[in-house]
Parts: structure tokens; sequence; C-alpha cells
């Protein structure tokens, strides 16, 4: 294996709570929310990076303006589909009423607001519906299922979020006939105009899972403003460094990481569906993956490990932490039981690897194409096997930071050195 760095394009903010402050002055909120009024923040339960800071400064911003703001966990049926689930994901964020200022207001009630033309009921979190206002803050990036002119965003907070367990389910169902856009495009003029949306704040992030840009967005042109972000979220998404592997191994994978813990947009694992629909300018070229093997999840995704369909082996040590309630519910409400379905279950790390070897035809474990990677939100520095090196060394984007060096495991069969201890330690 040889250690390898990519040289990556990523823009990056240096002022979080300046832009905050900047962008949010913008949108004129004096003119659409009384004084004194209650503003709901929604948050959700992405590992948005910078994102305490992020909800702080716009709590601050809130309360200089003589708003009284609060926080409501949105985020569908995540956390066990439960408030008090929902309450421990946003304390795992470090998103606490202490550290960013405000109280939070957590319940899986909702109200409906309203109907699409279609006659679709419109919910809303109770608390937020019952607010003067709502200001949305969310990351806006291509989503693992949705394709279309928006995907993971403002939109989808405003939707599948607020909506809560009742609202997430209604609208994965509708969007199985009309694709999350059309159905964004029905319900969100609905949510805007009856829950009082005073605007966004959207938050692309660079290929290093650093705060790239934060904009202010006024309620009357979210969608456009959003498809034009996305746009921009997808040029800057991080992407292997090479299309065909024989293996993946994936140190870690959660909903921290991704919506589905191992993102089909680098690793291609997905639906047909998607991948029909995933035919457009700036999106990732086909990625052509053997076989997926994934070691553990990560703390943060609370045993969800909604995604753990698309992986071919896990260790007993990763099935063990798997909390299969929350994730069965989570694949259910999403219309993806494919996704939670159970992989091939092996005693430990060596095996798994060994097995996924053993399993790609006639290809010698020597020649192997494998990459190995801390998980696929974190792709700057990985470790690819000796079949890469001359690609390697004729990349301009890529250099050697430490020659080959064998896959060693300990006594129990368990890999040490892993990606994560490279990337992050």
């Amino acid at each position: 294996m040889l250690t390898i760095r990519r040289r990556v394009e990523a823009p990056c903010e240096d002022n979080v709570a300046g832009t905050v402050h900047r962008e949010l002055a913008g949108l004129d909120l004096s003119s659409r929310i009384p004084t004194g009024g209650t503003v709901a923040v929604p948050v959700g339960s992405r590992g948005i990076r910078n994102i305490v800071q992020i909800i702080g400064s716009v709590v601050a911003f809130l309360k200089e303006k003589e708003f009284v703001p609060f926080l409501v966990p949105a985020m569908g049926s995540h956390g066990g589909g439960t408030a008090e689930g929902q309450l421990q994901v946003l304390t795992s964020l470090g998103i606490t009423e202490e550290s960013v200022g405000a109280p939070i207001r957590a319940s899986m009630e909702t109200i409906v607001v309203g109907e699409t033309p279609r006659g679709l009921p419109v919910h809303v979190d109770r608390h937020a519906g019952q607010a003067d206002a709502i200001l949305v803050v969310n990351r806006v990036k291509p989503h693992t299922e949705f394709r279309g002119s928006v995907e993971s965003g403002l939109l989808k907070m405003m939707l599948i979020g607020l909506g809560k367990l009742e609202g997430a389910v209604l609208y994965h169902r509708a969007a199985m006939h009309t694709g999350f856009s059309v159905l964004a495009g029905e319900a969100s003029p609905v949510v805007i105009e009856k829950a009082r949306v005073a605007g966004g704040l959207a938050i692309l992030e660079n290929a290093r899972d650093e705060t790239a840009r934060i904009v202010a967005v006024g309620p009357e042109e979210m969608f456009e403003r959003e498809a034009a972000l996305l746009e921009e979220a997808l040029a800057l998404i991080a992407r292997l460094p090479f299309p065909e592997a024989d293996v993946l191994l994936v140190d870690r994978m959660g909903k921290d990481i991704s919506g589905v813990g191992v993102d089909p947009n680098v690793t291609g694992r997905g639906s047909l569906e998607a991948w029909e629909r995933r035919q457009k300018e700036l999106r990732p070229g086909r990625v052509d993956i053997t076989r997926l093997v994934v070691r553990e999840l990560t703390p943060a995704t609370h045993g969800n490990a909604l995604g753990v369909g698309l992986v071919d082996f896990i260790p007993e040590r990763m099935e063990a932490q798997i909390d299969w309630g929350k994730t069965d519910l989570n694949a259910i409400t999403a219309m993806v039981p494919y996704k939670a379905r159970r992989p091939v279950v092996l005693a430990n790390d060596r095996e798994c690897i060994s097995t996924a070897l053993a399993t790609c035809g006639l290809v010698e474990p020597a020649a192997a194409r494998l990459m190995h990677i801390a998980d696929t939100l974190h792709l700057e520095i990985l470790r690819v096997s000796e079949a890469y090196r001359r690609q390697v060394e004729e990349g301009e984007d890529m250099e050697i930071l430490e020659e080959g060096d064998f896959l060693t495991f300990d006594a129990s069969g368990n890999l040490q050195h892993p990606v994560t201890d490279i990337t992050f330690s």
C-alpha cells in the first residue's frame, strides 16, 4: 500500500461568525418579523462543519435584532423517531441550549399548514409552525438518492426535516412518484407562506469537509437560489482518485458522514434508478467498485447504519454496533428498505478484506486495485495498492507521502494503522 495525498481546490470561509451576520443582515428580517417575535431555527442531524458556531451566530444575530429565537430538531425520523432521541442527536453534535444560547423545543408533533396542488397535506413541526417566523439553516449538497434541480438543502429541511416522522414518510412516498424536486416545487411555497419562513442560510462545504461558503437566501427566491447553489456544491464534492477498484476499504460509516453512511456519490453504490437519473454534467463519472468493506460505525450515528445494505462485508465488531431498530425505521421512512439489508458478517477485518479480495474474480491479491479511505467525506489522504503506482506517479494532483507498506493486523485480526489515524491524528 502507498499512502498518498491529493491536492484539491478547496475554497474556505475563514470568518464564519462575521459572514453569518453579514449575510443575515442582507435579508432585512425586521420587515418580515415583528419586534419581539419568536423565530424557530431548525437544526438537522448531519455532521456539518462549524455547525455549533453557525447556529450560535444565527441566534446571536436574531437576539441583536430583538427577536426571540429557539431551536427545533428538524431531522424527520432520525434519532429513533422520538423527541428524546432527536435531542440526543443534537447533543452529540455539540448543540445544546448552553452552546448556542437558545432553548431547544423538541417534539414529534406536527400541524398541517395547507396542502399542495395535488392535495398532499403539508406537515410542519408544531413548535416551528406556531412561531412568528422560521429561519432555515442547512447545508446544500447532492443527495444520496434524490436527483433533480434541488436535492439536499434548505427545501429538504423545510419539508422532510420539519415534517418530522409523519411528514418524512409522506414526502418520501410522494417523491417516489414525482421526484423530490417536483415535490419541493409544489410543497415548499406552502411552508414558506403558511409557516412564515423568513429566509434561509445555506452552507456549502469543500472537498476537505470545511465550510466553503455561507449564503443567505430570501423566501421568494429559495428554489432558484438553491438550484444554483447545488451546482456549486457538485463542483466542490470529494471524489475518489480512481474510478475503478477491486476493493474499496472504508474505515467508518455513519449518518454524520452521509445520509446513507457511505455516500453513493463517491462509491457508485446506489439504486439503479438513482444511477439513471445521475447522468448530468457536473455529476461524478461512474465509479465501479467490485467489493465494498466497511470496518465500523461512527459514534455520532448512534447505531443507525442506514446504507449498510450497500456494503458487501463487515466485521462482527461493526455488527455489534448496529441498532437495527433505528436503521430499519430510517430505511422504511425513506422508502429504501434495501439500504438496511444485512451484508456478509465475518469475524474480523482481516477476514473481510481477504474474502473481498477472493471474490473479485481472477484478480490475484498482489495485483488487486485496493483503495483504503477513512470515510466517503475525507478523501484527500488515503492508501492505495501498488497496482495504482503508475497512475499516482503520472497524476499531477497526487503525491506519495509514504512508500509501500503492508496492511497489518493485531492478534484479533483487526486492522492496525487505519487511514483515520493518518488523517485526524
